[in-house]
């Protein structure tokens, strides 16, 4: 029946419906005064709507395109001034890095432990990867492509960050706006207005930096290619221009589509009691992650509310865009998720091995 409902609408008209839904969405939640209206009212839709069953579809370029917008915006923050004081703070990006890995680690021990005797359908050959990548915190569609290659069950995989990605994204923003916690934005962006000829040559040479990167065969290639340039070029003085509002409301929204759509019809009925376990470790792993960060704000003197996002299991678009919407130490958040991301991509596989390396099973 699903099958039949999709083939009745081609691709693009699905995409279209599903971006005008993710619209009417946003614009609720503006009306509602939402944290984050862009993003979580069109994340919220389209997951409803795909669990039920509906034809939603997410484009590619259109998520790539998000991501070349909000890398771009994020590297805007990166003023000289900026980039010394997060290089005065590399002994906390370290640490930060070790807590992650730290934490995936037994957050993975503890779902093989619960699991590992009574998983229905999965060998138990598979349960060690599976769980292991489940548990990694971050970098969610490389973690997913690398447990398969280890002989995991990979769709369980993507299910468990696609999870914990949605728990992350909605709570926290939520959670901040009622609590009233605000922290403070070391500097705002070094360009403040738009200036059509600047914006065009911000363009090209973030969309080179992004294609350079997937040609490299990067991780988030649209993300860290325009990140980097754009960071460059501010860290070096360079004010081409601001980024359009409409435009950055535009990339949340497409961001908040492409993982609304994972969540397809039958997923809760997936491994339920593996969901609840993912479900209820991320909720520890947030708990845990504020209390991390409220060691790290007492020695570095940043705000808690900063070191929480920059540490959480989050997404680093998703944190870095709550950041920057509710004025959160933008650099700060990035620095810190950026960080996590290339160390997450490198080290784990390795560790992996490492520690479980008589376990490893070869891939049928």
């Amino acid at each position: 029946m699903l099958f039949e409902i999709r083939s009745r609408f081609p691709f693009l008209a699905r995409t279209v419906a599903t971006l005008l839904l993710a619209w009417a969405a946003a614009e609720v939640c503006v009306a509602l005064h939402t944290p984050l209206p862009w993003m979580i009212g069109p994340l919220l839709a389209t997951s409803l709507v795909s669990m039920a069953g509906g034809p939603t579809e997410s484009a590619g370029p259109l998520r790539n395109a998000g991501q070349w917008t909000i890398g771009t915006a994020l590297g805007l923050y990166f003023t000289p001034q900026v980039t010394a004081l997060v290089g005065s703070l590399w002994w906390a990006i370290v640490l930060g890095i070790a807590w992650a890995l730290v934490l995936g680690w037994l957050f993975g021990l503890w779902l093989y432990r619960v699991h590992a005797p009574r998983l229905h359908g999965v060998p138990p050959s598979m349960m060690r990867p599976t769980s292991y990548f489940s548990g990694a915190i971050g970098a969610a569609s490389e973690m997913t492509l690398i447990s398969e290659r280890e002989n995991a069950r990979a769709d369980l995989v993507a299910a468990s960050h696609s999870l914990r990605l949605l728990i992350v994204t909605v709570s926290i923003p939520f959670a901040l706006q009622w609590s009233g916690l605000r922290g403070v934005d070391l500097l705002p962006p070094a360009a403040r207005e738009v200036d059509l000829a600047g914006l065009a040559m911000l363009a090209a040479l973030t969309g080179a930096g992004a294609l350079l990167m997937e040609r490299l065969g990067r991780a988030n290639p649209w993300f860290m290619g325009a990140f980097v340039v754009s960071m460059l070029l501010t860290a070096t003085g360079q004010t081409l221009s601001a980024l359009p509002q409409v435009l950055v409301n535009a990339a949340q929204l497409v961001i908040g589509v492409s993982l609304g759509v994972r969540f397809r019809a039958g997923f809760l009925r997936a491994a339920p009691r593996w969901l609840g376990a993912v479900a209820l470790g991320t909720v520890v792993l947030m708990l845990l992650c504020a209390g991390f960060a409220a060691l790290l704000a007492w020695g570095t003197g940043l705000p808690w509310v900063t070191l929480l996002l920059g540490t959480s299991p989050g997404g680093i678009a998703e944190m870095a865009i709550t950041a920057k919407v509710l004025q959160l130490g933008v650099p700060v958040v990035t620095a810190f998720q950026v960080c996590r991301l290339v160390a997450v991509l490198v080290l784990v596989e390795p560790l992996y091995r490492r520690l479980y390396g008589r376990e490893v099973m070869p891939p049928a």
